[in-house]
């Protein structure tokens, strides 16, 4: 099934099961008042059997909050469903090209990284918006440190891995889904660093106290009842048993503030882990991934939902009817807690792993939709004969609609060099980026917009939106020296496919022209084997395609514009020798500029 048809499908099953789950919350609502009203009026006419009145408004509170329970059953069903419509209508209207709901990751944008700031990986349009459904912060966080990764290892593992989660798609909708219930959008590294560094304050041999207590405290009210104990004891042992408990109560209610501000998390995060914990891998990958959670006792979900019941439970203290009696007599405080702190000492070591699981697959759902969303994309085929090669055919930019985009092929080996000029809006910069993506998206083992994708995987770095430092008081052209410095000390430790475009824009012609030349020169005509680079440089000095001529490893290529009847038209296709047609005085004269 193609994924509008998909998307399409799940809407009209969401919408009936939403009708249903409405028609249900309608059903409880009109049962509970129906209950409410039913004892008022039979309380009122038994008004003198009090027995009988007594009954019926236990009983009545009994159905009223079973039904209440229901009730709230119900409406975490509508919710859900309103989510799940919500997710597939928001997945049509990608399909479309409106990303608006979409987040763009700017916040992962940082100086210094080999590309991140030049090929739209991130900001509006970029290819973080297109692809992130992620629904936790670290869940994000751990995609947007994917794509900037640069990591080019295990890159079939990752093929395997995103092709078996793409096909899940209801298994990833549903956990999309579920995850967007968190209503906290806290980070989770302080909740784990609280539990780390947790200290327990109730005695370890206090454990069986509130047992013993509370038998001493039935003893004790039985032998009141029957007139065997003066008042005056009982109220002692009350007293004394509030003492015991407000020992505690001080660090009781930080250790319950602070849990129950991980309540939430803890209990949808349970949902999530059970979910990981039922379903069936077959990549190494995600097995290992699911061995991660696995215990030898509990479940790792059942242990995360044990921990809410019991933060729950310490909830009790705040019951200002209940509370006193069940302490004074129970202790039933001081077992809450050591029941709370027993959890935490027992876990504290698996918990953050338990949640590295979980925002890892919060993470791979992301890229297992784009991959299922681009069904037609492949994946690529490693090449790992010990040097570089990138032979791709029909490679479409990713950002761009499908309808819209011009494929061209490319082949190019190890330190290897293309310099590309062309005229103005003729499709450099976007064939530049189009590498650039794709590079990156087979990298980190996604699917890509092309009929053939051959490569050798290599890290990529790149100097094409360098800007003047205001922050550093550095003009724009000593942010392009110390740019174009970072990439040749770069490529002195590792092998990289470069990417420029335009440098040193920011000195005069003549100067930008000699420099351009032997930079270029130092790249592709180093004699020191410890560079290994390949790449493409875009340029609308024509000067350097004479570099073809001293380097037999360089060669010129082009995208051409045509003037056709005092129009300008472009076909965006990679073409190989040098542009002839400038179009910036066409256009000026064109928009009355001069």
């Amino acid at each position: 099934m193609k994924s509008t048809e998909f998307y399409q499908s799940n809407i009209s099953i969401g919408k009936k099961d939403l009708k249903k789950t409405k028609a249900v919350l309608f059903k409880f609502s009109m049962l509970r008042l129906s209950i409410f009203l039913i004892v008022i009026i039979l309380a009122y006419l038994f008004r003198s059997n009090l027995p009988f009145v007594g009954g019926l408004v236990l009983g009545g509170i009994i159905l009223f909050l079973l039904f209440v329970s229901r009730f709230t059953d119900a409406k975490q069903q509508k919710r859900y469903f309103e989510k799940y419509i919500a997710l597939n209508e928001l997945e049509l209207a990608v399909e479309s090209g409106n990303l608006n709901a979409l987040e763009t990751g700017e916040e992962f944008v940082f100086e210094n990284h080999h590309y991140n700031q030049d090929i739209d990986l991130f900001g509006a349009g970029s290819l973080f918006q297109m692809v992130n459904r992620s629904e936790t912060k670290n869940g994000k966080q751990l995609l947007s440190s994917w794509l900037n990764s640069n990591d080019i290892s295990n890159i079939d593992a990752k093929q395997a891995t995103i092709q078996e989660i793409s096909k899940k798609a209801n298994w990833r909708q549903d956990y999309k889904i579920k995850a967007s219930l968190i209503e906290s959008n806290l980070s989770t590294e302080p909740i784990l660093e609280w539990i780390k560094n947790y200290e327990p304050f109730i005695p370890r041999s206090i454990k069986v106290l509130p047992v013993i207590f509370s038998l001493f405290s039935a003893a004790f009210l039985g032998l009141y009842f029957f007139d065997y104990l003066p008042g005056k004891y009982l109220l002692f042992w009350f007293i004394l048993g509030l003492g015991i408990v407000g020992k505690y109560v001080k660090k009781g209610t930080d250790l319950y503030n602070s849990a129950s501000q991980m309540q939430e998390t803890f209990g949808q995060y349970s949902k999530l882990i059970a979910l990981i914990e039922t379903e069936k891998f077959d990549s190494e990958q995600l097995q290992k991934q699911q061995n991660k959670i696995q215990t030898t006792g509990l479940k790792a979900s059942t242990l995360l939902s044990l921990f809410t019941k019991r933060i729950d439970s310490l909830g009790q203290r705040n019951n200002i009817m209940l509370s006193p009696v069940v302490n004074g007599f129970c202790l039933l405080d001081i077992r809450n807690l050591y029941n709370v702190e027993k959890w935490l000492i027992e876990n504290k070591e698996t918990v953050a792993q338990w949640f590295e699981v979980i925002e890892f697959f919060d993470a791979l759902n992301s890229m297992g939709n784009y991959a299922f969303n681009n069904e037609e994309y492949i994946y690529p085929k490693t090449i790992s004969d010990g040097s570089f090669q990138l032979d791709a055919h029909k490679l479409g930019h990713p950002l761009l609609r499908k309808d819209q985009l011009v494929p061209n092929d490319i082949t190019i080996g190890q330190n290897e060099f293309f310099i590309i000029t062309g005229a103005n809006m003729a499709g450099k910069s976007t064939f530049l980026r189009t590498v650039a993506l794709n590079i990156v998206m087979a990298n980190c083992g996604l699917p890509v917009s092309a009929s053939k994708f051959d490569y050798t995987p290599i890290k990529l770095i790149s100097s094409m939106r360098t800007s003047d430092s205001l922050q550093n008081d550095e003009s724009y052209f000593f942010s392009e020296l110390k740019r174009l410095k970072f990439i040749v000390d770069e490529i002195k430790t590792d092998r990289y496919f470069i990417i420029l475009d335009e440098i040193l824009k920011g000195t005069n012609s003549k100067d930008k022209a000699e420099g351009s030349m032997q930079f270029i020169q130092r790249l592709a005509g180093s004699t020191d084997k410890a560079i290994k680079c390949t790449g493409i440089v875009a340029t609308h000095d024509l000067s350097l395609c004479t570099l073809s001529d001293k380097l037999s490893n360089v060669h010129n290529h082009y995208f051409d514009a045509d003037i056709i009847d005092d129009e300008l038209f472009f076909d965006y296709t990679f073409k190989k020798g040098i542009c002839q047609n400038m179009n910036a005085s066409f256009l000026l004269k064109k928009m009355e500029i001069i």
